[in-house]
């Protein structure tokens, strides 16, 4: 028993699902080795009351990327406001800047995507 638990959890450890609607349209562009490539962000919101009783809604932006496939079906059906679940993994990753400063960014890269609303026409 304790093996298959160990074996779960292992693949679990880096595991994000999400809920939420597009910010904007999609950024889609074939990278130079010919694979398609998706940037878009969707936004999630919590309700919860604070210490006070007092309903608070809390709004969380999240920074996504697709690859092949699934860029594909984001391209072709996906536009700002599109409700969707995704599932992926959180991937950190660095850059510097014009100015020569290092910027860090997580994002999520999406392995399965599913449309929800009634915009869902796939």
């Amino acid at each position: 028993m304790g093996r298959t638990k160990i074996k779960i959890m292992y693949a679990l450890k880096n595991k994000v699902q999400l809920i939420g609607n597009l910010g904007g349209a999609p950024e889609v562009k074939n990278t130079e080795s010919g694979k398609k490539l998706a940037r878009f962000s969707i936004a999630t919101n919590e309700v919860y009351n604070n210490a006070k009783g007092e309903k608070v809604k809390e709004t969380t932006w999240h920074n996504l990327v697709a690859w092949g496939k699934v860029a594909e079906i984001v391209e072709k059906y996906l536009n700002k406001g599109s409700e969707v679940a995704i599932e992926g993994k959180l991937i950190n990753r660095s850059y510097t800047d014009k100015d020569g400063v290092k910027k860090y960014i997580t994002e999520v890269q999406v392995n399965e995507l599913l449309m929800l609303g009634s915009k869902a026409t796939a």
